[in-house]
């Protein structure tokens, strides 16, 4: 690990971001390129000390401080000294202290995102639409996936404030206290909650409509002549799975039906989840003729066990989603399931973000996304098939 020590110039936590990228250019810890650069290097520390800004102020004649804003691309520092900087620190493989920087300019440009279940598309989407806005501000994004195990999220909350991260965006484990982001918030760190809301809390949320999206589905279901529709999945201690299960309620009220005589299976999350589920939907009684699942990979996984109990997803099942991950529409069936505004919810924010570490006015309270059905084969009427819907 040597050579994490000879090209950093950080604390521990920056070390583990560039020590294995460090080992695989130097071997053993130690570099043996030729290059001119490379000889210099060796002159301007002695062996086995970290390379500072100092030492390549000293081998540039220039200042400590010019070197800093260089490296930070400061338009203070003139354009060929800026790139000579650069040039050099990168040949002598200077990595640059971004906790030490952090210090003098009271931001780290760091970002951390936690959410609970990263191998979700639909938190892919999300990501992306955060990147876009982020990137353009220069801002790196931390990732976590806590997987709704409260200890991992504030062991990740609590090591990027002692890094002085700018910002924090949670979708909130389940079990998050209002008092612990609000003291956060109140000790100036940015936060936006995202997907998820938590009542109490003094900061921004931008989220989906997951009432209003799931109101709508059961009432496509109940429209197409339904009357057994059995709602699959969803944390009910979660903000998106109490909605949508209340969502799905209101929806079988309005019509009618009593939503305590349907199938109701919480906290099932995941394919394996809904691959796992089928036969209690199948041996119940009354059977169901269609389910609502609390997202898409909770539907893809009842789509491929009610096939292979040889009942056919569609025609002798309706299966919905939730979210319109991208690829369910090249499924067959085609699933039916509920836009959520992936990519909007994370540039809305990512922009609430930016806002706030520019000392802005964001107001607290939710920002809801418009949901938007995605009508296509997996939910047709009791008995048909329905052929290809072209485009949506």
């Amino acid at each position: 690990m040597g050579c994490a020590n000879q090209l950093c110039e950080a604390e521990p936590f920056t070390a583990l971001i560039y020590r294995r990228s460090s080992c695989l250019l130097s071997g053993e810890g130690v570099l043996r390129s030729q290059s001119r650069a490379s000889l210099e290097y060796q002159d301007v520390r002695a062996a086995g000390k970290r390379l500072r800004l100092g030492d390549l102020a000293e081998k540039l004649g220039i200042s400590t401080a010019t070197v800093s804003l260089a490296l930070r691309d400061s338009p203070l520092v003139a354009k060929e000294t800026r790139q000579r900087v650069k040039d050099y620190a990168a040949e002598v493989g200077y990595i640059y202290n971004r906790s030490a920087a952090s210090l003098r300019t009271s931001q780290s440009d760091m970002i951390g995102v936690a959410v609970h279940d990263i191998l979700n598309p639909y938190f892919a989407e999300v990501f992306r639409g955060l990147e876009e806005v982020l990137a353009e501000e220069d801002k790196t994004i931390l990732i976590c996936n806590h997987r709704d195990m409260l200890k991992r999220q504030d062991q990740f909350i609590d090591t990027l404030l002692q890094h002085r991260v700018d910002g924090l965006i949670l979708c909130p484990s389940v079990g998050t206290s209002p008092e612990r982001i609000n003291q956060i918030s109140e000790q100036g760190v940015a936060i936006t909650l995202v997907c998820r809301d938590l009542p109490g809390v003094q900061t921004p949320c931008v989220r989906g409509d997951d009432y209003h999206g799931s109101y709508l589905m059961t009432k496509h279901l109940i429209d197409q002549g339904h009357r057994q529709i059995a709602m699959i999945g969803g944390r009910r201690q979660s903000s998106s799975g109490r909605d949508r299960n209340n969502g799905w309620r209101a929806a079988l009220v309005d019509a009618g039906i009593d939503p305590d005589e349907q199938l109701d299976i919480p906290e099932l999350m995941t394919q394996a989840d809904g691959q796992a589920v089928v036969p209690r939907i199948l041996s119940a009684i009354p059977r169901p003729t269609a389910v609502a699942c609390f997202n898409d990979l909770v539907a893809l996984g009842v789509l491929t066990a009610v096939r292979r109990a040889g009942v056919e997803p569609g025609p002798e099942l309706a299966i919905t989603g939730y979210d319109d991950t991208e690829g369910v529409q090249n499924r067959t069936p085609a699933l039916t399931t509920v836009a959520n505004g992936a990519e909007t919810i994370g540039r809305e924010a990512a922009q609430m973000m930016l806002k706030q570490i520019n000392g802005e006015p964001v107001p607290s309270g939710i920002k809801l996304i418009k949901p938007e059905l995605r009508i296509r084969e997996s939910a047709p009427p009791i008995g048909c098939r329905l052929g290809p819907v072209v485009g949506v």
